[in-house]
């Protein structure tokens, strides 16, 4: 899962990428509103954090534009203003959740989680797609009664695979979704994890879509 991360507080944008790294996104931090504003227009993320006093364009003015671009990805407020009107205006003017400063990266991790799965559809951290089970909090995978080991980059591919199982997922969205800005990108690299995983669940569980992306498949063919 990709995070934008728009804060700029030096410290604690620094503090809240790292976090997240650390507990299995790939965040990307930028501070101020056109920056942000150039990077979703060009990137695909999963969910942005946003705060509120940005210089320049405040955060409340870039949540307006995206939102009236039609621009729908979750996004957080993450703000040291508390007063039940700034609470009111920016989730009025489109965020999806509301939290001040200082925050426990537990929490903040939670929300993020609670976002993508409100988004997704889904009600529960647990993802299925056949005997293919993945639990977002607990960061483990299984086939059937079998567990399987993922590295960080496979856990996230299939997370974003197995949330939209059946659905063709484009290569672009599963290569932005595993890497961040920072990430030293080889050209076969997502070729390499998406190989790697076959391995793991099975050869015709993940079938490639030519000149689009992959499909993780509920029930594959026997």
């Amino acid at each position: 899962m990709r995070v934008l991360i728009v804060e700029d507080d030096p410290l604690l944008g620094a503090g809240l990428r790292t976090g997240l790294c650390q507990d299995g996104y790939r965040a990307d931090w930028v501070q101020s509103a056109d920056p942000a504003e150039h990077a979703l227009r060009v990137e695909h993320f999963d969910v942005l954090v946003l705060d509120l006093g940005l210089p320049g364009r405040d955060g409340l003015s870039l949540l307006r534009a995206l939102r009236s671009k039609g621009i729908d990805l979750p996004i957080l407020i993450l703000t040291a203003r508390d007063a039940v009107a700034d609470k009111v205006a920016g989730l009025d003017a489109g965020a999806d959740d509301y939290l001040v400063k200082p925050v426990d990266l537990d929490e903040l991790s939670a929300r993020i989680r609670a976002l993508t799965r409100r988004r997704d559809g889904h009600a529960t951290p647990r993802l299925l797609a056949g005997e293919l089970a993945l639990d977002t909090v607990r960061h483990e995978v299984s086939l059937g009664d079998r567990p399987l080991s993922l590295s960080p980059r496979e856990f996230v591919l299939l997370e974003t695979l197995i949330a939209n199982a059946d659905r063709v997922v484009p290569r672009a969205r599963l290569a932005a979704t595993a890497y961040g800005w920072r990430d030293e990108i080889e050209s076969n690299a997502l070729e390499v994890h998406i190989h790697n995983l076959r391995n793991k669940l099975g050869k015709h569980r993940i079938l490639t879509v030519r000149g689009v992306g992959y499909r993780l498949v509920s029930v594959p063919p026997q």
